[in-house]
């Protein structure tokens, strides 16, 4: 002879979940110090400022320049680039873009970062994608080539 355990009552006040091996409820999948809580925008902001500080000691005036980070280049209606640009060309997408200021506004570098993650495979192959980004827009910024802003530039 079986016995069998009757249902519990219909009024239980608590909600039943599954626990099937006593372990309780699940926690965060990575503490908060950790990379792994970092997304992706947070990472590749860090990656352009890391880059922009190698740069200012190198090149101390560049701690006036705003560097900045946006998803994706805007184009104009009328064909005008990003952020009033030269026309797009129609063929590549910009990876970042010298803005000079005006007036009271500081210079401005962006990087643009869905075409720089779109174009790098591995985290150590964006971080040198976006380092040879800074080092272009820095160069424009300057008025040198970029070789002369990082003799690294290119061979990393």
């Amino acid at each position: 002879m079986t016995r069998s355990v009757p249902p519990p009552p219909p009024s239980d006040p608590r909600p039943r979940r599954r626990d099937r091996h006593g372990r309780g409820m699940r926690g965060p999948l990575a503490p908060p110090q950790v990379p792994l809580s970092v997304s992706r925008a947070e990472s590749f902001l860090d990656l352009v400022h890391d880059s922009a500080e190698r740069l200012e000691r190198r090149w101390p005036q560049l701690s006036s320049v705003e560097f900045t980070v946006l998803e994706v280049p805007v184009f104009g209606h009328d064909g005008s680039g990003p952020d009033g640009g030269p026309p797009w060309d129609g063929e590549s997408v910009p990876l970042g873009r010298y803005v000079a200021g005006h007036g009271d506004g500081r210079d401005r570098i962006v990087v643009y970062r869905r075409p720089v993650e779109i174009r790098s495979k591995s985290r150590d192959e964006r971080a040198s994608l976006i380092h040879e980004v800074v080092v272009e827009q820095v160069a424009e910024l300057l008025g040198l080539a970029p070789e002369s802003v990082d003799p690294r530039y290119g061979q990393e």
